[in-house]
């Protein structure tokens, strides 16, 4: 069996195994495609291609009649054109759930970045800040407890579920938006973590800030596209809220325009919550069940 991964280069940096993909077959790896040609022509004579981001459409899979096996290395398969699959009887098989722990734990990274305000001391200390202060302590920023606080979670799914529980962990009360939604949004922090739609496109806007209590920091690890983000900034500048964690952008990467980037008391970071080595490799040995599945006449996490 040939075996092609076309677009490897955020999936690997040379710190995973592939050895469960090597022992189905040839493996040839790309770190990404400059087009379909080219994604073509490395795709000659494949039976099975794993990717990324890289979409894998009717033009592709005609191109290509030895393929029988699309592996989406991600949950997500809109780049996947499921219609033609389907029609040339070509399997796909994505990989579900598989940074659960890794997203909830980088949102209570974001709020403790913004509860602590470690960025703000750490540039403090060595800018030398505190040693021109008198005595052992430096404190000329507010730090808050997170115990004793509320926490609303919107989208309560694998990833908003774990992030409830690291909450209660820290001692947090936890509001379910599905089971109340005013209580939620009335919360000391609300997080996100529900899949993009149609509907809640830009759900957090205005109304929805004017809804929250003063004060209060919200954290993004879903989605870009559910907040207005010139409404946020706005939020972010009057005060109505403390701080905004984002790790997901509405464009990635952003427009030099995009008004988080001068926003006060904004921590982002560029999409990375889904990166720990650990689910790296969690992720392509599941694409490696996937296939193995299918060789053997299995439908392990079949979509089409």
């Amino acid at each position: 069996m040939k075996i092609v991964f076309l677009d490897h280069e955020v999936i690997d940096r040379g710190d995973i195994s592939w050895e469960k993909v090597e022992a189905l077959g040839e493996l040839k790896v790309y770190k990404q495609n400059s087009s379909d040609e080219e994604a073509i022509e490395r795709l000659a004579g494949a039976d099975a291609v794993m990717i990324d981001e890289y979409p894998i459409n009717r033009r592709i899979m005609e191109a290509c009649p030895d393929l029988k096996f699309i592996g989406p290395a991600t949950t997500g398969y809109n780049h996947i054109d499921l219609e033609c699959a389907k029609e040339k009887g070509i399997a796909v098989c994505n990989v579900p759930a598989y940074s659960t722990e890794a997203v909830a734990q980088h949102a209570f990274a974001l709020l403790l970045a913004l509860t602590n305000q470690i960025g703000g001391f750490d540039g403090d200390l060595h800018n030398g800040k505190w040693n021109s202060s008198v005595g052992t302590a430096y404190t000329p920023r507010s730090i808050q407890l997170l115990d004793g606080k509320t926490i609303g979670i919107v989208g309560y799914g694998n990833i908003g579920r774990k992030t409830a529980q690291i909450a209660e962990a820290f001692g947090m009360k936890v509001n379910v938006y599905s089971q109340d939604p005013e209580k939620a949004i009335r919360s000391d922090v609300v997080s996100l973590h529900c899949p993009l739609t149609a509907e809640n496109r830009g759900m957090v806007d205005q109304a929805f800030l004017d809804r929250m209590k003063d004060g209060a920091f919200l954290i993004n690890t879903a989605r870009g596209g559910l907040l207005d983000e010139e409404a946020v900034a706005r939020a972010l500048r009057t005060g109505k809220l403390a701080g905004l964690g984002a790790d997901v952008l509405s464009s990635e990467p952003p427009e030099p325009d995009n008004p988080l980037l001068t926003a006060p008391g904004c921590i982002l970071t560029p999409h990375i919550a889904f990166t720990p080595v650990e689910i790296r490799q969690r992720v392509i040995d599941i694409c490696a069940d996937n296939l193995r599945s299918f060789i053997e006449g299995g439908r392990m996490n079949r979509i089409v």
